[in-house]
């Protein structure tokens, strides 16, 4: 091996060992995260605690679109693209000058934001709105520090620094769990103080996890104090590739948090049960607490997905940003091809066993005021939603894979069109489901549009690329799908003798057991993609 091979090699296997450090943190901050949705959760399926997860989301909404999805596609391309040929200094004044102008917008957006929600909650209107409101007021700030922390992030990941990044929702969980676990019942039975402390706990956390990513950056010599001028060449670059993606990820992004603003309207409450629709009365389709149902089902199949995926998606995507930008076609395949056959065996392997323990799983969260009827019916969205589990996973991948090139159009503008396929499934799905399994829409229309998204990405990849390497990842696939049919197997055969054993104990043996299948039979047959995750690769 020459020289050139040799550093090319140390570089590619340092950003694939970085997705599995990542994968560990991650993993770290996904059980807290639980124990955090566990805490909230177990208030109970109520319209406040559907109040407050809809509030949570405004905040998060920003996050995807200026943190972690367009502002950060954009700058990381650009950001490696001058740290490689201009040096790291040009990179630490690009750095400041996108700092600046972030914060100036988002600061902007934070009081128009406060004086719509506090104007809204003045009007007349039923108390569930009025709680809505302050859920939003109180919550909103945390847009302004969890989107200036993935910028931040973002600069770090692209210097290959991945574990500061990946443990900083760590602190928001910790935060949580405190408020959710200890502070909140203190309140009692008063459910929308309980939730107001909770709230609290978002903001304060955001301000802690700001503070310790630019002390890091500082540490790592990347900060250097914010400044508006003069204006950067980088900044736009970036600008040019942001507004189309804010436009295109800015449609996506509404139209998932459409779907909740669906779940609250069609919700039947004590004020209003049915809806008006050319002069006809019919009754709404869900019932209260359907948001938390939900939202308790995408916190799973999002747990593997995060752990994962992402972390993988996240490592390799500066490794494939430097093979775009130097033109090294032949290795900005072969790393697609590498992260598309590890990501779709975690998405098999874990869609298959969330499936068929969907029932045992969700009865975790059937504790305080969260029944037993409201588990049963978020493992049914679960099932809906793990159908698209291969999709989710390669997605993170193929898209990366565009923005590398820095084409954030193509994906985005795919999605715009599915978005809109996805909200005409889920408003006919609501309807036909029976009114127990309606929730389920919300999990198979993702699903569905999904797996679509992932199929025309790697058709389009293809023929931009050139051959992907699809018998390679074919014989993946075949490997992949059989260690799937034995692990799903020794699943079922379990359940079937333990049905009347208690779920914890259930889960005790089905969840190590179908593990250990199918690494062995990954193993078995030769599989390269099951030693690379356990790091013997």
């Amino acid at each position: 091996m020459n020289q050139q091979n040799e550093s090319e090699h140390k570089e590619r296997e340092h950003f694939f060992t970085s997705a599995k450090v990542v994968a560990g943190i991650t993993l770290i901050s996904r059980i807290f995260g639980f124990f955090r949705d566990l805490g909230i959760t177990s208030l109970g399926a109520t319209r406040y605690n559907d109040a407050f997860g809809l509030a949570f989301k405004i905040p998060n909404l920003f996050r995807r679109l200026f943190g972690e999805g367009a502002l950060a596609s954009a700058f990381v391309p650009v950001f490696t693209e001058v740290n490689e040929k201009e040096g790291v200094e040009k990179a630490r004044l690009l750095l400041a000058n996108s700092m600046a102008i972030l914060t100036v917008f988002l600061a902007v957006l934070l009081v128009i934001g406060e004086v719509c929600f506090f104007t809204y909650s003045l009007l007349p209107g039923p108390k569930d709105r009025q709680v809505l409101m302050l859920f939003a007021m109180i919550m909103y700030p945390y847009m302004f520090t969890v989107c200036l922390l993935a910028l931040c992030s973002a600069a770090l990941n692209s210097r290959g620094h991945f574990i500061y990044p990946a443990a900083a929702p760590i602190i928001l969980n910790i935060f949580g769990i405190a408020a959710a676990w200890w502070i909140a019942p203190m309140m009692k039975e008063n459910l929308q103080g309980q939730l107001t402390i909770v709230s609290f706990s978002v903001v304060i956390a955001g301000v802690v996890q700001l503070a310790a990513v630019l002390w890091l950056l500082k540490k790592s010599g990347l900060f250097l104090m914010p400044r508006l001028k003069p204006v950067e060449p980088g900044i736009g670059q970036i600008l040019k590739l942001l507004v189309p993606m804010l436009i295109g990820l800015g449609f996506l992004q509404f139209s998932e948090f459409f779907q909740d603003i669906i779940a609250w309207c069609l919700t039947a409450t004590a004020y209003s049960d049915s809806i008006n629709i050319f002069g006809s009365k019919i009754a709404r389709p869900l019932t209260e607490g359907v948001i938390v149902r939900v939202g308790a089902a995408r916190a799973f199949y999002q747990f593997p997905m995060g752990v994962l995926a992402i972390s993988l998606g996240v490592a390799v995507f500066p490794l494939m940003s430097r093979y775009a930008s130097r033109g090294d076609i032949v290795n900005l395949r072969g790393s697609i091809n590498r992260a598309l056959r590890i990501s779709l065996m975690e998405g098999l392997a874990t869609g298959v066993g969330l499936f068929i323990l969907a029932e045992p799983i969700m009865m975790i969260y059937a504790r305080r005021k969260f029944t037993v009827g409201d588990a049963m019916q978020a493992a049914f969205v679960l099932k809906m939603y793990v159908l698209g589990m291969w999709s989710y996973c390669s997605y993170q991948i193929l898209a990366r894979a565009f923005y590398a090139s820095k084409d954030t159009k193509t994906p985005l503008k795919i999605s715009c069109i599915l978005s809109v396929v996805n909200l005409i499934l889920l408003l006919v799905m609501i309807w036909v489901f029976p009114s127990d399994k309606a929730p389920g829409a919300f999990g198979l229309s993702t699903s569905i549009t999904f797996s679509i998204n992932a199929v025309v990405l790697i058709l389009i990849l293809r023929k931009r690329l050139g051959l992907l390497g699809g018998r390679k990842i074919a014989a993946s696939l075949a490997r992949t799908l059989i260690s799937c049919a034995v692990m799903a197997a020794v699943l079922y055969l379990l359940l079937f003798y333990m049905k009347e054993m208690n779920y914890l104990l259930v889960l005790g043996v089905c969840v190590p057991a179908g593990a250990a299948v199918f690494i062995s039979s990954a193993i078995l047959l030769k599989s390269p993609e099951i030693k690379e995750l356990m790091g013997r690769a």
